[in-house]
């Protein structure tokens, strides 16, 4: 194969990974190992070392250079802070449970000095988002469970990475030297890299704030920059890049007013193509007859690190906390590694072996090893064992409503007082605002962003119902979640828009779901209604009050919303609903302000009686 046809089936094969890994509901990294150990020892079809040469090592070391940035600028000081106590202790005094356990049973079991096995248990702390997020969507824990394992793996991402690096620092300081050298090296090492990664952090978080540079070179501008500082402070001392660009992304995580969400979504378009080319370029080196090498001491270490040491880390960090034996129990359980430990042992073991390290050349199958088992058998078992617990949230049926004016957060509150999950998000402070003081859960942002997926709580969350007035806004945001639910759970008000010019109407396929409420039911007209008062209202229907009936007696002073059933479950009215309500279910309308007021008269006129 040439290396332009390598080239493009490593384009190719990465995306369809990542499609595949969203289609199976399951962490990308596992398609993207599984694929390129099968196109390379596999099936012999990529072959990186003939395909890159001598340009291999540098492509991995800037990849991984990128990937601990970027990872690092998710490392806010007070969020470890504000987010329980139980987060902070697993991914401080966990963290370091976990990396001395496993050092001391690598030792032991595997041909490892002490340099290595301690490297090893450094790597295989972190977990990390992108392996949680799938996880969690499938197996929808208790909400206080899903906050823990959501934060823990995206504070552990940089602080793992950070602890690897420096475990590594300390190797490549040490070989060859006596202790007094290899400490005088070590902390040459690290003030070089905290020295440099903060005052490049510092430079470019005042040129991104000041806006030096033109808004659409902002992420290519922030990219060089990390590029530039990683080589130069490799050049001034000697693998020192790594440390150094990791510290750079901490700082400017902390750098207050300085908003990185343009970087952070660069970061995922980035991923997408350059990360996953970089996983099945690192799964198409590997030796597949090295893992038959690590025998029986892999598959015990291997059992160790999931039935002991990950418990063993949760109730230690547990201590002082509220939680009782089941949720310690599913949170020992749930722990997959994911990107980091993958990326950053390929390029460790890439550097030792260029040093000298023999035994280095098991480093990558072991982490590989650990990486797929902990994320076949958990994303298998977590769900089942979730329910044995009971701890699962119940069928999410709640609603994301988009928009929090004053018709949203009516119909919010109206769902909320029938015990359904809802969740408010908007990009209108005010809005959000009028939200929190009503007592309403909203989230001030764009649901679609990346901060959203990190942040926002969709426990109990299934379907969308969009009620905005941002038009550019409202289809992006049904497309984006037609990815996390499906295209038969997303609801928008129809628009005025039918006779405009092509070129100004929407796609088809957000058009399509523009049903809400019925046949001419705009958000324009839901605005008028609720500033002339009117008011949501829910009525039973019984035998002789069918929803035949309900409609001639209200006609078009009703708008019907949705309906719950005798099950509890609530429908949604569009201009094409199939259900039939019946007795014994309730209706959820907007009843105009003169049927409210009538209502009113007559009960006035009842009571006087």
């Amino acid at each position: 194969m040439s290396n332009m046809s390598a080239l493009a089936l490593i384009g190719v094969l990465s995306i369809f990974c990542q499609w595949s890994a969203w289609r199976l509901k399951i962490p990308a990294i596992l398609p993207l190992l599984l694929v390129g150990m099968l196109v390379g020892p596999g099936l012999g079809w990529l072959d990186p070392d003939a395909v890159f040469g001598d340009v291999l090592f540098p492509l991995v070391s800037l990849s991984v250079a990128i990937i601990l940035f970027e990872g690092s600028l998710t490392l806010k000081m007070e969020e470890i802070r504000g987010h329980g106590r139980m987060v902070t202790n697993l991914v401080s005094i966990g963290v370091l449970v976990t990396w001395v356990s496993i050092s001391i049973v690598a030792y032991l079991l595997l041909d490892f000095g002490w340099e290595l096995a301690a490297l090893f248990g450094a790597l295989v702390v972190v977990t990390g988002p992108t392996v949680i997020m799938p996880m969690l969507r499938s197996v929808r824990p208790k909400a206080n469970i899903a906050n823990i394992l959501r934060w823990e793996g995206i504070i552990i991402d940089p602080v793992g990475a950070l602890l690897a690096v420096l475990v590594y620092e300390f190797i490549i300081a040490s070989q060859g030297a006596g202790m007094a050298h290899a400490m005088q090296a070590f902390a040459i090492t690290i003030g070089v890299g905290f020295a440099l990664g903060y005052a490049a952090g510092k430079v470019l978080g005042i040129a991104l704030t000041k806006g030096w540079f033109p808004h659409y070179l902002n992420n290519v501008a922030t990219l060089a920059c990390v590029l530039g500082v990683f080589a130069l402070s490799n050049a001034l001392q000697h693998e020192s890049g790594l440390l150094t660009v990791t510290v750079m992304g901490m700082v400017m995580a902390n750098t207050k007013n300085l908003d990185l969400d343009d970087i952070l979504e660069f970061k995922e378009t980035l991923s997408v193509l350059l990360i996953s080319g970089l996983f099945i370029i690192l799964a198409a080196r590997l030796n597949i007859e090295t893992f038959s090498q690590l025998g029986m001491p892999a598959v015990v270490l291997l059992a160790i690190i999931i039935f002991v040491v990950r418990p063993l880390s949760v109730w230690i960090s547990a201590i002082g906390t509220q939680l009782n034996f089941k949720e310690k129990a599913l949170l020992s359980w749930i722990a997959p590694r994911g990107i980091v430990a993958a990326a950053v042992s390929a390029l460790f073991a890439l550097k030792l072996q260029q040093n000298g390290w023999a035994e280095a050349e098991l480093l990558v199958p072991l982490v590989f090893l650990v990486i797929m088992s902990t994320v076949v058998l958990q994303s298998l078992t977590a769900k089942p064992f979730a329910h044995l617990l009971k701890l699962r949230e119940p069928p999410a049926h709640g609603f994301l409503i988009f928009g929090a004016n004053v018709m949203a957060r009516r119909v919010a509150k109206a769902l909320k007082d029938h015990d359904l999950p809802v969740l408010l998000a908007d990009t209108n402070w005010e809005n959000v605002k009028q939200a929190r003081m009503e007592n309403l859960p909203v989230y001030f942002g764009n649901p679609t962003s990346e901060h959203a997926e990190n942040n926002m709580d969709l426990t109990g969350i299934g379907r969308v119902l969009i009620m905005s007035p941002y038009k550019q806004l409202n289809p992006v945001v049904a497309l984006h979640f037609m990815d996390w639910f499906n295209s038969e759970k997303i609801f928008g008000l129809p628009s005025n828009e039918h006779d405009a010019p092509a070129r100004n109407q929407l796609s088809e396929s957000y058009r399509a779901r523009l049903k809400l409420f019925g046949k001419g039911v705009t958000f324009s007209k839901l605005a008028s209604l609720a500033f002339q008062g009117a008011q949501m209202k829910t009525t039973s229907l019984t035998e002789s009050f069918t929803f035949r009936d309900y409609q001639e007696r209200y006609g078009n002073r009703a708008t019907p919303m949705f309906a719950l059933d005798d099950r509890g479950f609530c429908h949604v009215f569009t201009s094409d609903h199939k259900f039939e309500p019946k007795a014994g279910w309730h209706i959820i309308a907007l009843v105009t302000a003169e049927e409210t007021a009538a209502e009113q008269s007559v009960n006035q006129h009842k009571e006087k009686e």
